[in-house]
């Protein structure tokens, strides 16, 4: 169950629990989520304080450049305080099970053009409302989430302990507890103390809400930057599909092209010697032979490279257990649960792994390679690693830069660790639909 979010449910929450009486179910409920609530709003006591520093900071550099003198300093005061809302935009993500997403514009160029950014990007305008309303209610709320359960905790516990302790020592909403009358008054404030109390899962609620409000990009701007990178990695699949097709046509034209060719030249000098050389014609068939099955052979690698037959015979399992087989380098597997996936992110999951191995093979040095493949059945995740020397960096063109186009093309992502010495981690994710 999660806190309510929006103004006119919390306030049907806190009128039920005030005016009326709480069901038990409701009462174990908000029992339940009272620690971390008093969590969230104790944290946001921090964040508070830290952005009051971080708004000083700001309006320290808005006033050095009235006087010409902080103007510079103004994109670097932004990214400053950009870790801080970061992180208090993942925890109200959290608390309300919804992330809350970043959508800056980037800010490139010169001093100008940076300053442009800041006072244009409505996700700063954002930020700063953020910063002034969390610096001034955070540390209060935060106060009161630690103060509410405590004054409910000591109230329930002053008849236990008011003889215990010197006369005159304990004060109760403005009252010395001096006699059981005022004791048993002092439990009774108990009750609405505790209620006020359990209305802090919603208190941090609105919290959380008031950060998704403030730090959630404006309508429209995810949706712009999703087709600006879905424009991008459409471009990047074009680009990989038009390489791939003039590998294909260097690999015929050098290779099977040039072989069908030798064929018919020796079958026409065959013709020519049958009666006057039979045995150098007969030769020359033998020959003709050979060279049509090296290029049947190679016609058969090249139909492998666009799409392996394997792969829709026996499945991705299959199939890179068999290339795996094939390798210089022994390679663990962890395929289970795979299963089949569609045509095109087999291909890709199989091309991939292809890559990295015959990276791997060239460039690792390593003495074994691991391959893990899973995920649910809307998310294949594949997983490959050495323990070679590290190193490993994207370059244009490259085996790496291949397989992020290639996982990007299927709106997939990729993710390489190599650090030197070791050990190569590449990850990809590839969707596989709904």
């Amino acid at each position: 169950m999660k806190s309510p979010v929006n103004g006119a449910g919390g306030l049907r929450f806190f009128r039920d629990d005030v005016v009326g009486a709480l069901t038990m179910r409701q009462f174990r409920e908000r029992v339940r989520r009272l620690p971390s609530a008093i969590g969230y709003l104790g944290v946001g006591g921090v964040t508070s304080v830290l952005s009051l520093f971080a708004l000083i900071g700001l309006l320290i550099v808005a006033a050095l450049s009235l006087i010409g003198v902080g103007i510079a300093a103004i994109p670097e005061a932004i990214r400053v305080i950009r870790p801080l809302i970061g992180a208090e935009r993942r925890r109200a993500g959290r608390r309300l099970g919804v992330p809350i997403e970043a959508a800056y514009q980037p800010m490139v160029g010169d001093l100008r053009h940076q300053l442009g950014t800041v006072f244009t990007d409505p996700a700063n305008r954002g930020d700063i409302g953020w910063l002034v309303l969390h610096a001034v209610t955070g540390i209060y709320v935060a106060v009161l989430a630690v103060a509410l359960p405590l004054s409910a905790l000591n109230q329930l516990a002053i008849p236990v302990y008011w003889r215990l302790v010197p006369e005159g020592s304990i004060t109760s909403f403005g009252f010395v507890v001096d006699s059981w009358s005022k004791a048993l008054l002092s439990l009774l404030i108990a009750v609405p103390v505790g209620v006020f109390a359990l209305q802090l899962p919603t208190i941090a609620g609105w919290q959380a809400a008031a950060a998704r409000i403030l730090l959630s990009p404006p309508e429209g701007v995810v949706l712009a930057d999703r087709v600006v990178a879905l424009t991008a990695t459409r471009a990047a699949a074009l680009d990989a599909h038009g390489a791939e097709l003039r590998r294909i046509e260097r690999d015929l034209h050098d290779g099977a092209q040039a072989r069908i060719a030798a064929v018919i030249m020796q079958l026409g000098l065959a013709d020519q010697l049958r009666e006057q050389d039979p045995e150098a014609a007969r030769n020359l068939v033998r020959k003709a032979q050979d060279t049509a099955t090296a290029a049947l052979a190679e016609l058969r690698d090249v139909v492998r490279s666009v799409y392996p037959p394997v792969l829709s015979d026996r499945g991705l399992a299959s199939a890179i257990s068999a290339l795996a087989a094939r390798g210089p380098i022994p390679v663990v597997l962890d395929l289970d649960h795979v299963g089949r996936r569609p045509a095109a992110v087999e291909a890709a999951a199989y091309f991939v792994i292809t890559e990295a191995l015959t990276n791997a093979t060239k460039h690792s040095g390593a003495a074994a390679i691991s391959i893990v493949l899973g995920g649910a059945p809307e998310l294949l995740r594949i997983e490959i690693s050495d323990d070679g020397g590290g190193g490993a960096h994207e370059s244009y063109g490259g085996g790496l830069a291949g397989i992020r186009r290639r996982a990007e093309a299927l709106d997939g992502r990729m993710e390489l660790t190599s650090p030197e010495g070791g050990p190569t981690v590449l990850r990809v994710e590839l969707p596989c639909g709904s």
